[in-house]
């Protein structure tokens, strides 16, 4: 078998912009990229893949099989102040005296963690930010293309209100934080430290029947593999036919070989945008990727990577620490959850725990939301099969769902997803709502 032919690629940049020559098979395209968010490298890729027969854009798929939204009800389909640059991304909804509470993603926005308050579930008002600008905590690192402050969520421990979230440290990886108050709007009082280090994301705290919090995450060791799989395909291309078994993914492997060096000069989310091309081509080819990496050697860390733990730890009764070791819940081991598992919410029901998941690349169509039950809050948990919740022709790549009553004290589920033909960094996501119905052994979408 041949060994598919290089890319050689040159990138200058200018600011913020640059500007990039791809040569490949005797042909040359140049495109200049205005800036370093999502939109640029789609368009780029988008123009590659037109010209070399690569793979186009995550985001530009459509669903393969299309599920029923019926019962999903949209709550806020657009922004609601503007501040809110990006929508209601990793919804936390929360039952308070007078109503309910949304806190949300804000990714760089200048202003941290919008805020919304709604007495009937169906009307939002926005009620500030955790953290406005100017005034995110000190350890962390902020502003346009700058910060990224993900997945916060708001619980009651005892007679306060404790936040966690992720945020970037100084070094750029990215850490857990917790901040305290004693009203749910805050002012709310950070830690003025990580709670966790170490490239983890997507903290919850669960209080158990004793009153004791637990605090659940993920490793988010899914985006460790990426860049390190382009480098070993830059130093050894004949992987590429044995890993990849169509002409455009072994193409896009080739790609990302070649962009490999500039990806390793640029800031984490343009990393992520520089690499989505080869995480797409990987999951076409998910099994065989791995299986011939093993076989082939040398690639143990990245094999490794590809596997993403959630985690749960007791908390200090102060909030200030977690107590004794790490109990592994979960990974991803089903075909639908593909590179990753993440965003973990655990509510009790017919007296046992059940734990809602995000699966799958946040981009993409396949991205959905599963869930696993368990009679002990550290397990065993048994996955259900297929997903809850996965993409409609209304709404694309639900995910990151939190669990609440509704206005009849049952419980429902919040989550975000995107509008037909969207997805990516700093894409609106809206927030929508299914009612839950459980079981002893299942959980089903109730009609509300």
């Amino acid at each position: 078998m041949d060994q598919t032919p290089a890319f050689a690629i040159e990138a200058v940049a200018d600011g913020e912009a640059s500007e990039f020559t791809v040569r490949f098979e005797g042909e040359t395209l140049v495109h200049s990229l205005p800036g370093g968010e999502t939109i640029h490298y789609e368009r780029f890729f988008d123009a590659v893949a037109e010209r070399f027969g690569t793979r186009r854009p995550r985001q530009l798929d459509e669903p393969a099989a299309p599920a029923d939204s019926r019962g999903w009800t949209p709550l806020i389909t657009t922004n609601l102040h503007p501040k809110i640059l990006s929508g209601y991304g990793d919804p936390a909804v929360m039952k308070v005296d007078d109503g309910w509470l949304l806190v949300a993603t804000s990714n760089d926005a200048p202003d941290a963690f919008p805020l919304l308050r709604s007495r009937d579930l169906t009307v939002w008002e926005p009620a500030g930010f955790v953290f406005p600008e100017g005034q995110t905590p000190e350890w962390t690192a902020a502003g346009v293309g700058v910060g990224d402050f993900w997945a916060p969520e708001i619980a009651r421990v005892g007679a306060e209100y404790w936040l966690t979230y992720t945020a970037r440290a100084a070094d750029r990886t990215l850490a857990i934080g917790l901040a305290r108050a004693s009203n749910p709007l805050g002012p709310f009082e950070d830690l003025g430290r990580p709670l966790l280090t170490g490239s983890v994301i997507d903290a919850h705290i669960h209080v158990d029947d004793e009153g004791a919090p637990w605090l659940l995450w993920k490793r988010d060791t899914n985006s460790h593999w990426p860049r390190p799989l382009a480098g070993l395909l830059r130093e050894r291309p004949e992987l590429i036919e044995r890993l990849f078994s169509s002409e455009a993914d072994r193409r896009t492997a080739a790609l990302c070989a070649a962009l490999q060096p500039w990806a390793n000069t640029r800031r984490p989310m343009e990393r992520f945008f520089l690499m989505q091309p080869l995480i797409r081509a990987a999951l076409a080819n998910w099994d065989a990727v791995r299986a011939e990496l093993r076989e082939a050697g040398g690639a143990d860390e990245i094999i490794e990577n590809m596997a993403t733990p959630l985690l749960a730890q007791r908390l200090a009764a102060d909030g200030g620490s977690v107590i004794g070791e790490p109990v592994q819940l979960l990974a991803n081991d089903l075909a639908w959850e593909g590179h990753l598992i993440e965003g973990p919410f655990l509510a009790r029901a017919e007296g046992r725990y059940w734990l809602f998941y995000a699966g799958n690349d946040f981009t993409s169509p396949m991205y959905g939301i599963g869930v696993a039950v368990a009679d002990r809050l550290t397990g065993p948990y048994v996955k259900q099969a297929e997903p809850l919740l996965r993409s409609t022709g209304q709404w694309l790549a639900p995910g990151h769902a939190s669990v609440s009553v509704g206005l009849d004290g049952r419980p429902q589920l919040f989550f975000h997803a995107f509008h037909p033909g969207t997805g990516g960094y700093n894409e609106f996501r809206a927030l929508l709502t299914v009612g839950l119905d459980f079981t002893l052994e299942r959980v089903t979408i109730r009609d509300l």
